[in-house]
């Protein structure tokens, strides 16, 4: 019994087998290529955004042409420009694409009367529509947005005291708000407020380059303490009691640079225009000693 059960499964198993073997066999899947993984060209890192932060000192500004021609030797290009007074003035040719020797060349054959229109009965000796004017005929008329670069012009608001940094509108008009030194000056109303010197309350700009979305701040600081030499004009004690005044204020913001850069500009009459051939050695001679210090600070920020 136990016998015919094996043949019966074995026999079973044997038909199972044979049918299995008599079925066709499916055709085989084609082989699909693999392709080959190429990895992902990795995101370029984003190039620090370089603030140049333009300090205000009369006509010891033309210093700061000097320190833009350093950063130019060097492949050192800014992309924000904040300028507080002498430096709005920089700052705004500057960021309309004036270059160094350009700058230079203008200082030079600049006449010290393009700027003096003379207000009878106001509140200070000069109007500043000249300068206002001469500003926007150098820009061509562009508004602060239309300009190469970034750029603000910071002046002091006169009812409130608080610094206001102009990065839209008028060229000239910001400009000759940021620079009108109060008692030499008049006043700038624009929008129905008064405005006057930027040096006030703002006297290196560092601080707004920074709110403007610099990563890295390079601040020229021509607000040195006076000499204590006598013989300066009137205008030239008025503009170092501002200075004076502003010399806390200047440390402070100095906070927010990277690297500040400090021309020896202390024995130049704030007053005396010139000396601008001076000045503009000096700012020189200052930039190119910063430059090691500028490529410490980028070469840390491409590390990040």
């Amino acid at each position: 019994m136990k016998r015919r059960e094996f043949l019966v499964v074995g026999g079973a198993s044997l038909f199972l087998a044979a049918c299995q073997t008599t079925q066709p066999k499916p055709d085989p899947e084609p082989v699909k290529p693999v392709q080959a993984q190429v990895p992902a060209a990795p995101t370029p890192r984003p190039k620090a955004k370089i603030g140049l932060a333009l300090g205000g000192g009369a006509a010891r500004g033309f210093a700061h042409i000097g320190v833009i021609k350093a950063l130019e030797t060097n492949g050192i290009s800014p992309d924000i420009v904040v300028g507080t007074s002498a430096g709005s003035v920089v700052g705004a040719l500057y960021a309309a694409g004036f270059g160094a020797f350009d700058l230079q060349k203008m200082a030079f054959q600049l006449e010290e009367s393009s700027f003096k229109d003379w207000a009878l009965f106001d509140r200070g000796l000069l109007k500043g529509e000249a300068l206002e004017a001469f500003i926007n005929k150098q820009v061509a008329n562009k508004p602060i947005e239309g300009l190469k670069r970034r750029f603000a012009a910071v002046a002091t608001d006169l009812q409130s005291g608080e610094p206001t940094a102009f990065s839209v509108g008028n060229v000239g008009q910001a400009v000759r708000a940021s620079a009108s030194v109060p008692g030499v000056f008049s006043p700038v109303v624009i929008r129905g407020r008064e405005y006057v010197d930027g040096g006030l309350v703002s006297p290196v700009p560092a601080r707004t380059a920074r709110t403007m979305g610099a990563d890295i701040v390079i601040a020229v600081d021509i607000s040195q303490r006076p000499s204590g030499k006598k013989g300066g004009g009137s205008v030239d004690v008025l503009l170092d009691t501002i200075a004076i005044m502003g010399n806390k204020i200047a440390d402070y913001e100095l906070r927010d640079a990277d690297v500040v850069v400090n021309p020896n500009i202390k024995g130049l009459p704030a007053g005396n225009f010139q000396q601008r051939h001076e000045a503009i050695l000096e700012g020189e001679r200052a930039g190119f000693g910063a430059i090691p210090r500028i490529r410490e600070k980028l070469l840390a920020w491409d590390k990040r």
